[in-house]
């Protein structure tokens, strides 16, 4: 009986001492998921065993030549859009997230609002484009892209003006997530 005992309150001893955190769809300082900073391009197909990779199979016509290459779970699900860098040993440069599961260690991904940013990031700037308004985090290698259709309507057609966060509303979906390392 003191057996049963002994082996019951080691196991769940050592089941207690495994708090280990799932970081499968986590976004860190220096990781998206599996993907590491410091990953070569070139082991990709490596770090992804388990998944579908979908390499460009034709060059973007731009200074780096770069390729994309697209992440996929065994069911079909994007799960991410890697750009490979321009050295002579390319890295990842920049990630896409296109999975809603993919959240930041603040708890943030693409099925967060601009309140949820604002609330848990300092934002260093807010760029403007045509369709678009970039979030850029300090201290941080994620950023965010809103459509402008999620803006009010004063702000959504006027392409010279430069829009502050103030005037983004906190109901504002997140239309892409992306971490750029350099």
């Amino acid at each position: 009986m003191r057996y049963i005992i002994l082996i019951s309150a080691l196991v769940i001893g050592l089941s207690s001492c495994q708090t280990e955190k799932d970081t499968t769809f986590l976004v860190s300082k220096d990781a998206v998921g599996k993907l590491e900073r410091i990953s070569l391009a070139r082991d990709i197909e490596i770090i992804y065993e388990n998944d579908s990779i979908v390499k460009d199979s034709t060059v973007i016509n731009t200074s780096n030549n770069s390729k994309k290459i697209k992440v996929f779970e065994k069911g079909g699900k994007h799960l991410l859009t890697l750009t490979p860098s321009s050295d002579s040993i390319p890295t990842i440069e920049n990630i896409r997230i296109e999975d809603k599961r993919y959240v930041t260690e603040k708890g943030i991904g693409l099925l967060s609002t601009f309140k949820d940013i604002k609330d848990n990031y300092t934002i260093k700037k807010v760029i403007t484009s045509m369709n678009n308004v970039v979030i850029l985090l300090k201290d941080s290698d994620v950023y965010f892209t809103i459509s402008k259709e999620e803006l009010p309507s004063s702000l959504r057609y006027a392409s010279s003006v430069n829009i502050e966060a103030v005037q983004i509303p906190d109901d504002a979906k997140i239309k892409y997530m992306m971490v750029a390392w350099e």
